[in-house]
């Protein structure tokens, strides 16, 4: 992509707004000496609207613009339903979980399973998110990031990876949550705001210059198999770089998206997963919580517009592309007019730095907390603490760089991103949902379920792989629940556990106005998938 100096200067403006935000917020008063609290949970101090900007800039990267927009070429609509769920996934969270977290008092989720069940769970999950973290998430990021640069830019792959690993940890390591926070709120804006661009010029160039509106008139009328919600088996084939044929029921199994394997997803991701639930943590109050997470789950309802129907556009203009991951940059290269790049390149940046801050910062508070205070130094000081969170950043992303350049080969690496985490996620979702609203759960039982999860998905994924993962999660999930109920009963006789929360009207609560928003996003979520069922 040809940028003009107005792109330049555009994109160098954002770069140095982001460095400067981020080493501001993270200075210090003289004399003060940064703590845990402070450079982990930003002092406990995010308001509202910073928290629900900071999950959605934390959430929205590049599997989503590159990712999901290729899903979008080769799925069409239906990909979205990750989206619109997780709308509805954000008010189960802020209603039921997000109260609990806050009252214990907890730094990771790691933590709250040693509350609630022993130590030997919590290392074991704080391993499996690491190694999620580090040899999924990050690495995936960073792949997608800079496959977008190649694409847009013609840069090498190794040099888009290691620019966009420098610019993410120059402040996010120094400052710590408060400075990716706050960054976050600015990400935000600009992620959004070049997105939405990059669709408006994407649909006026297909209509012909006829505006907006008639461009994806004209997009429902022509490509109407790429707006179904619901797909049925048969209903959507192509063909991958391989030459093999994939029925896209495979990825979202029909009506099982609604009611299977999608809320296991949805709840462990939003629910369970640090660098999700480490915002609300950082809030002084639930009530600012789950206003936060509210405001998050009505941008969550408009990310489609931005990174499912670029990629519509790309598939109905047949967009000459080797993968369906180049479908986004080809779109920029083709529709995005001088003076606008530079807007668009910086949403789509926005987009990787701020999740790549937020899960480097996330991957040095679990091991920090939860492996470095309890087994390496115990004693360690305040001072310790940041030093080693700081360090354990920078050798997370410098890990992610080196296996970034392995995913090459993939078509979807979105997919690639859901399946495997899936892997983990039931057995792990079954551990706090049970830990969270049964009593009688054991930590022994949950223990069988975090070791089990993994061989269960493997052992289904060979004995039926024709099954849609998606699927595959529900089952896992299920089966997880029912091996830590067995378990516990046989175990404990029927009696409660000493660690069992109380679940009362003073913890489970909420105020008039998130109650009025999930009212709102409920509405609007239904009116969706009626239009497009």
């Amino acid at each position: 992509m040809q940028l003009a100096l107005i792109d330049y200067v555009v994109f160098g403006g954002y770069c140095l707004l982001i460095v400067t935000l981020g080493l501001w917020v993270s200075r210090g008063k003289k004399g003060q000496v940064r703590d845990a609290e402070d450079y982990f949970l930003a002092s406990k101090s995010l308001p509202w609207w910073a928290i629900g900007a900071s999950l959605i800039a934390s959430n929205i990267s590049a599997e989503q613009f590159i990712g999901m927009s290729g899903s979008g070429f080769r799925l069409g609509l239906a990909i979205a339903t990750y989206e619109w769920m997780a709308a509805i996934t954000l008010l189960l969270v802020a209603w039921l979980f997000i109260p609990i977290y806050l009252k214990k008092g907890i730094y990771t989720m790691p933590q709250f399973l040693e509350t609630r069940y022993d130590g030997r769970v919590r290392t074991l999950l704080a391993v499996f998110w690491l190694l999620v973290y580090v040899f999924v998430n990050l690495t995936s990021v960073v792949y997608l990031g800079a496959l977008a640069l190649k694409g847009i830019m013609g840069i090498a792959l190794w040099q888009g990876v290691l620019a966009l690993a420098i610019f993410a940890t120059v402040y996010s390591v120094y400052g710590g949550l408060k400075a990716v926070a706050w960054t976050d709120v600015v990400q935000v804006c600009f992620l959004i705001g070049g997105g939405l661009l990059t669709t408006v010029l994407a649909l006026n160039a297909y209509s012909g210059g006829e505006g907006v509106i008639a461009g994806f008139s004209k997009l429902l009328s022509e490509v109407p198999d790429r707006f179904n919600m619901i797909l049925q088996p048969g209903e959507l084939i192509y063909t991958d770089d391989g030459g093999m044929q994939q029925d896209a029921w495979e990825l979202l199994p029909g009506i099982g998206v609604l009611v299977g394997g999608m809320w296991v997803a949805n709840l462990f991701y939003w629910g369970c997963n640090q660098y999700i639930i480490q915002r609300t943590l950082a809030a002084p109050s639930l009530k600012e919580a789950q206003r936060g997470v509210a405001f998050a789950g009505f941008l969550k309802l408009l990310l489609p517009l931005i990174v499912v129907v670029p990629g519509i556009v790309a598939y109905a203009l047949e967009a000459p592309i080797g993968t369906a991951d180049e479908a986004y940059p080809w779109l920029l290269n083709a529709y995005v007019s001088p003076g606008l790049k530079g807007l668009t390149f910086a949403a789509l940046i926005a987009a990787i730095v701020s999740s790549l801050a937020s899960m480097m910062n996330s991957t040095s508070t679990i091991f920090t907390m939860d492996l470095y205070r309890n087994y390496i130094r115990p004693n360690a000081s305040q001072q310790d603490l940041v030093r080693t969170g700081r360090i354990v950043a920078l050798v997370s992303m410098t890990i992610a760089v080196i296996l970034a350049p392995q995913l090459a080969s993939l078509d979807q690496v979105f997919q690639y991103i859901q399946e495997y985490t899936g892997f983990v996620s039931p057995g792990v979702l079954a551990i706090f949902v049970l830990g969270l609203f049964w009593k009688k759960s054991t930590p022994n039982a949950a223990l069988i379920s975090a070791i089990l999860s993994i061989p269960l998905s493997a052992l289904i994924k060979w004995v039926l792989p024709g099954m849609p993962f998606l699927d595959r999660m529900g089952w896992v999930f299920v089966i997880s629940v029912a091996l830590i109920v067995i378990v516990s009963l046989i175990e404990a006789k029927g009696k409660d556990s000493s660690k069992a929360i109380k679940i009362s009207r003073s913890i489970i609560q909420t105020d008039p106005l998130f109650a009025i928003l999930s009212f709102a996003i409920l509405a609007i979520t239904a009116a969706l998938y009626v239009i497009f069922w």
